[in-house]
């Protein structure tokens, strides 16, 4: 299997980057964020990327970012929360080792909490994420050749947990 060690997938808040990191640690191997190759791309943070430019600009900026990604990384990738509704992400997600990282709406919202750095969930930052929820989640599971609870636990914790599971499953 070529691509990524691991892409990490699941709604704002769940803990892609904080873990990513933890679990590109563990492996030996570089962390990305697509988040970060987006923010690069546009010249701008992703949240201005999306109040000046909208969420479909966005979106096409985000696919590029992961299509490089998935091509060049040989990493721990993570994708931006909401990079699966792309059909041609979903299809070169086929064959990569893909993780699911959950939490419920309760500590997602804890953790978004009222940050301003997430547009998409400005206002009612809970009624949104459950909104994205209902949308996402199936696209998650269908995805997810593995799928890890990102609640209540440290990173390495998960890291580890995520590890012998992608160990196990190749």
């Amino acid at each position: 299997m070529t691509g990524p060690a691991a892409v990490l997938i699941g709604m704002p808040g769940a803990g892609k980057t904080t873990v990513g990191l933890a679990l590109a640690d563990l492996l030996g191997v570089p962390f990305r964020d697509t988040d970060d190759d987006v923010a690069r791309l546009a010249g701008r943070p992703t949240p201005d990327v999306l109040r000046e430019r909208g969420e479909a600009a966005f979106r096409l900026l985000e696919h590029q970012a992961v299509v490089a990604a998935l091509a060049g990384h040989t990493g721990v990738l993570s994708l931006g929360g909401g990079a699966v509704l792309h059909a041609d992400t979903r299809v070169r997600l086929a064959g990569c080792r893909v993780v699911h990282l959950w939490a419920g709406l309760d500590t997602l919202a804890q953790r978004i909490g009222d940050d301003d750095s997430r547009p998409l969930l400005e206002g009612d930052p809970r009624h949104r994420l459950a909104r994205l929820t209902r949308t996402r989640l199936p696209l998650y599971r269908q995805l997810a050749a593995v799928s890890v609870c990102a609640e209540h636990r440290a990173p390495r914790e998960i890291a580890e947990e995520i590890a012998a599971a992608l160990a196990t499953a190749t």
